[in-house]
């Protein structure tokens, strides 16, 4: 009877533990960002965590890579099937990885709200009609500059309605005791460009670096380094000209740069001088500017899709998005948030609303060719040599045209 009893108790155990629901493991989700600093790291670190705090069931793994690095490791990631669940994108470089993504039509026509979303960084991630990724910011393209040596030097700080012959004298004015009034970069110059009423595509999207109006263009954006000395040589090094010209803009050695509202978290953190903020100066077509964001979009090829989807939403959701902009790290996609870009992170910063809201109203979408990581790697390897004055800017941008088309 004993025997029985115990034989009768252990399978009475046995029943129960059976019929006790399993515990399941979380799923872990990865996700590849681009990174160049300490804060930018920390900061997609904290969104990340926010994903587990409202789906316990999900973890999320960041990983990162410097900006120009990210670019050539993703066809090498889908390659090997490495991809990760969360893939993050540029509006300028989306129509050359949408096979790597699952489109987001199914998921959000689900009474997913797409209207707290700003329309334009909705319409630059979106392709052939398809919207590959939720954006988590957007901006235009703006100069920031270094109140510290306007006021040293005594020049004006620049303003909404200043005019390239008035950025040429304060540069002019700013270059001296080893300092410059401006850092160039491989790209920027395109919005110079624009300012200028010059095209870089065709009607028909195709690359038009070959047109004389633009290389004209380009090529008064080398004189600034070549003929009027108020910017410093940039030589082929393989980084990226932006992180240089950023550098020297962070150790006070020039006095202006340009680039978007995201990069604000570094600027806040990393510089011991105020900054202010001014629209592109007006060229011969006015003060115009690109616009462009990013996003994040799930592996088409992932297995995690439907946890993806929910990831992605917090990514880009209030809190994150709150957090973000006010790290200084993303003017918000996301309209309700904008405004902690504004009052937290761009908190005495000068002129920081009126320049966002002016170049805003006349910006212009940043539009690519298909083969726009080409196009930004060739002018990375040879504007260096307009730069250094051994080729023309004609020259340069003839041989990107014709390598790009390769």
């Amino acid at each position: 009877m004993k025997t029985l009893t115990t034989i009768l108790s252990v399978a009475a155990a046995a029943l129960s533990l059976s019929a006790a629901p399993a515990r399941a493991e979380p799923v872990t989700l990865t996700w590849h960002m681009w990174s160049s600093t300490d804060a930018e790291t920390a900061a997609w670190q904290h969104v990340a965590g926010l994903v587990n705090a409202q789906y316990p069931d999900i973890k999320v793994e960041l990983q990162t890579s410097p900006w120009r690095d990210y670019w050539t490791k993703l066809p090498t990631l889908a390659a090997s099937n490495t991809l990760p669940d969360i893939v993050s994108i540029q509006s300028l470089r989306l129509s050359g990885f949408t096979t790597l993504f699952e489109p987001l039509d199914e998921h959000v026509k689900d009474g997913f709200d797409l209207g707290q979303f700003d329309k334009s960084i909705l319409e630059g991630l979106s392709y052939d009609g398809h919207l590959y990724a939720l954006p988590y910011d957007f901006g235009p393209l703006v100069v920031y500059y270094n109140r510290d040596l306007f006021a040293k030097y005594k020049v004006e700080p620049p303003k909404a309605g200043w005019t390239r012959a008035d950025f040429l004298a304060a540069a002019k004015a700013l270059t001296q005791d080893g300092n410059y009034g401006f850092a160039v970069t491989s790209g920027d110059w395109l919005e110079f460009a624009l300012s200028d009423g010059a095209k870089y595509l065709t009607e028909d999207g195709a690359l038009d670096f070959g047109n004389a109006e633009l290389q004209a263009a380009f090529q008064s954006y080398v004189d600034l380094v070549t003929k009027e000395k108020v910017a410093p040589v940039i030589a082929a090094s393989g980084q990226p000209s932006g992180d240089i010209a950023r550098g020297r803009f962070l150790a006070g050695n020039v006095a202006m740069y340009v680039t978007g509202p995201w990069e604000m978290i570094n600027i806040r953190k990393s510089s011991n001088f105020p900054v202010g903020l001014a629209p592109l100066p007006a060229g011969k077509a006015g003060s115009i500017t690109f616009t462009a964001g990013s996003g994040f979009g799930i592996n088409k090829a992932g297995p995690h899709k439907d946890l993806a989807w929910k990831a992605i939403q917090v990514l880009t959701g209030p809190e994150a998005e709150q957090y973000l902009a006010s790290q200084g790290r993303a003017f918000p996609g996301r309209i309700a948030q904008q405004g902690y870009w504004y009052d937290v992170a761009a908190q005495g910063v000068a002129d920081a609303r009126e320049t966002i809201d002016f170049a805003l109203k006349t910006a212009q979408p940043y539009r690519t060719t298909a083969n726009w990581n080409t196009v930004y790697e060739l002018l990375e390897q040879y504007a260096p040599l307009a730069y250094g004055g051994s080729q023309t800017g004609a020259e340069v941008l003839d041989t990107v045209q014709s390598l790009a088309a390769e």
